[in-house]
């Protein structure tokens, strides 16, 4: 039993729902983009993009595509494993698949800011850019989860274990 007082199945269940609404969120974002970017080989300019502007594009629309079919994997999955008692399996699979689609979003986005600003801008301002979008990407996405779980976990242990060890004061 959890703080919550449900069953092991009834947390399986919970999570799962919980994941499917995190993914509908993300997959109508990586839709947009990867129904942006089919449209972009069809216009007049894309014939004047250069080799690694081409380059660009091609990896961006196959991340985007990848990351679409990994978002959408947790529904096939589940239509797969439907009444055969393996909710808490799909919930892990399916997680990891989200966590991989969410790196493979944020270098989708991080390539489609390449291509945008290096056409309109330039080489340089296009992967200055591009850095900062995967940086901000890995910011919010990565590093700020990871401080709020170790936050959460020094809030669970409580006062008992005592604050952080100090840090010597600087001489200077």
């Amino acid at each position: 039993m959890t703080d919550r007082h449900e069953t092991p199945l009834e947390r399986a269940d919970r999570n799962f729902v919980e994941l499917l609404q995190e993914l509908r969120v993300t997959q109508t974002g990586v839709q947009i983009l990867f129904a942006f970017l089919l449209t972009l080989a069809f216009t007049q300019r894309f014939t004047g993009l250069d080799s690694v502007q081409r380059g660009t594009y091609v990896t961006t629309l196959l991340l985007a595509c990848a990351a679409a079919i990994l978002f959408t994997a947790p529904a096939a999955l589940h239509r797969a494993l439907f009444r055969r008692g393996a909710k808490r399996l799909l919930v892990d699979v399916s997680s990891r698949l989200a966590g991989a689609g969410l790196v493979l979003l944020a270098l989708a986005l991080t390539g489609a800011v390449l291509l945008v600003v290096d056409v309109v801008l330039g080489r340089a301002a296009g992967v200055a850019v591009a850095a900062c979008v995967l940086a901000f990407c890995a910011a919010v996405w990565a590093l700020l989860p990871f401080g709020l779980r170790r936050k959460a976990a020094a809030a669970r242990r409580g006062p008992a274990a005592g604050p952080p060890p100090k840090r010597p004061a600087d001489p200077g």
